[in-house]
């Protein structure tokens, strides 16, 4: 099994802490990075953009956020994604039911789904599958 990595942009501790736990309880990613704002998961993405090694297969990345949320980061995002010597799969994992977000999502070709909180176990299993 390849080594997987996930990013979690999210400030949302009570989420990350639960989906930590369900991520472990089913053995599919070996390491998991938190970033709590947009700007900080830029900054990661940015100091490692040419160490593919390092980069993550996946991000889930909330939309709101202080600093730089994450339409804020999906901007930037796409700007740097050229430069990444890996391909990224970004879900967003928000708890807004707005269809006005789940449209702006999917428009964005860098999106590849839109999860709404809280994320199963049977969900983690199958977005960690497509790698």
């Amino acid at each position: 099994m390849k080594n997987k990595k996930l990013i979690m942009v999210d400030d949302d501790e009570i989420f990350i802490y639960l989906t930590k736990k369900a991520i472990d309880s089913v053995n599919i990613v070996d390491l998991i990075k938190v970033f709590g704002n947009g700007l900080d998961a830029i900054d990661f993405l940015k100091a490692h953009a040419q160490k593919p090694e390092e980069l993550p297969e996946i991000i889930f990345l909330d939309l709101s956020m202080p600093i730089m949320d994450g339409w804020q980061f999906l901007e930037e995002y796409i700007l740097l994604q050229p430069t990444l010597g890996r391909k990224i799969i970004i879900y967003i994992v928000s708890s807004s039911i707005s269809p006005e977000d789940i449209i702006r999502a999917r428009k964005i070709t860098a999106v590849t789904d839109y999860i709404i909180k809280p994320i199963t176990k049977e969900k983690l299993i199958e977005v960690t599958s497509l790698l």
